[in-house]
């Protein structure tokens, strides 16, 4: 397959400085630095007889968990028990291999609609989806599960991921730094600014750009007018893939390669996922605005959990046992959802508004905070029936 290449080639290896009259310095060779001719593929094609069985039916087991997690927190939006919810419904490849791929003490950053990833790192679901119902303190204890809080800022955390992995480089720990944003987040500074500066440090860190075809409901086509996203890391020193974001084998791998490449001292890494939301952008959008029927009936063809059943069941893993544990974990990951926000929250202080905005409230602040709680006290109170 074409762009199917292992950690250790020729692409991964230094390129001598090349001189050219007029130059400030030493210019890199981009060779070496340029993604994947097309997104790399691995189910369906003869690479899949090489795919590890253990591997696969850990993946397919947190699509299948995946799914389902997906559901159940649209379920609980929809129902008021959270108060918005970003689906990866469609995403869950990218979302069970940014979890696989790292070790304990590795770093995640995800963004907001990366709870899926969060969980399967193993954040409790309570822990991982409070700030989905207002919960204060982003849910976790981000040194615990070496898990940066869900950023809803878009892209503002890239630069945060590039500083941890250079200061871990620094202390002499071993640890990479895994960014997760979507393609809307590429239009944005800090993404930029992230890249340069993991470029110049190369420090560990590796990008995986989720892209899912629409910044809410901006088209690609209308943001970016690279060949891919994956083209725009050469511009940064930086390697670039590019990986069908919905074939769970093609991803694990190239992300796999990607934090190993980080982690041996070779540079970080921007890999291009293509992949698709099936759902809306939150429980508050109406996707038919921007995309057709038949755009979203075509994606689901390619649907990541129907690949990875595929993949499974023609080589022949995939029996009667195995597809039930799957449905059964899945199960009880909704359960531990429900359990988890039992009804709707009860409704905040207009005051909590206020509380830690600054360490000494301004006069101006207070005089806000005042007005606040004069209008909710003159507001009509609801009499029980």
């Amino acid at each position: 397959m074409p762009g199917i290449e292992q950690s250790g080639t020729a692409r991964d290896a230094a390129a001598p400085a090349a001189w050219r009259p007029g130059a400030a310095g030493p210019l890199r060779d981009p060779a070496p630095l340029l993604p994947d001719t097309a997104p790399v593929r691995v189910i369906g094609t003869p690479a899949a007889a090489g795919a590890d069985p253990e591997t696969a039916r850990l993946l397919h087991r947190s699509l299948v968990r995946g799914r389902r997690f997906n559901e159940q927190a649209t379920a609980l939006a929809r129902q008021g028990r959270l108060a918005v919810y970003p689906s990866s419904t469609g995403q869950e490849a990218c979302q069970a291999v940014a979890a696989a791929v790292l070790r304990p003490g590795d770093w995640l950053f995800p963004t907001y609609r990366d709870t899926l990833a969060v969980h399967l790192r193993g954040v409790p679901a309570a822990q991982a989806l409070a700030l989905l119902r207002g919960g204060e303190h982003g849910g976790w204890d981000p040194r615990r599960w070496r898990t940066a809080p869900l950023c809803t800022p878009l892209a503002t955390h890239l630069p945060h991921a590039v500083g941890l992995a250079h200061a871990a480089r620094l202390r002499g720990d071993d640890v990479v730094a895994l960014a997760l944003v979507g393609d809307g987040g590429t239009s944005e500074g800090d993404f930029h600014e992230a890249l340069t500066f993991a470029g110049v440090l190369r420090a560990p860190v590796v990008f995986l750009v989720q892209n899912n075809q629409f910044a809410i409901s901006v088209p690609l086509a209308r943001q970016n007018a690279a060949p891919s996203i994956a083209h725009k890391a050469v511009g940064y020193g930086v390697a670039g893939r590019l990986v069908d974001g919905n074939d769970v084998l093609a991803a694990h791998q190239v992300v796999g390669d990607a934090v190993a490449r980080a982690r041996g001292g070779a540079g970080p890494v921007l890999v291009e996922a293509v992949t698709y939301r099936i759902d809306p952008h939150t429980n508050a959008d109406d996707p038919r605005r921007y995309r057709s029927d038949a755009e979203r009936t075509a994606w689901r063809a390619h649907d990541p959990v129907g690949l990875a059943e595929d993949h499974l069941r023609a080589a022949g893993l995939l029996d009667e046992e195995t597809a039930a544990a799957a449905a059964g974990a899945a199960e009880r990951t909704a359960a531990e959802q429900r359990a988890a926000f039992p009804d709707t929250p009860p409704p905040g202080s207009p005051e909590d508004l206020f509380t830690h905005v600054y360490a000494r409230p301004t006069a101006q602040l207070r005089e806000q905070a005042a007005a606040a709680r004069a209008g909710a006290a003159a507001a009509p109170r609801e009499v029980p029936a």
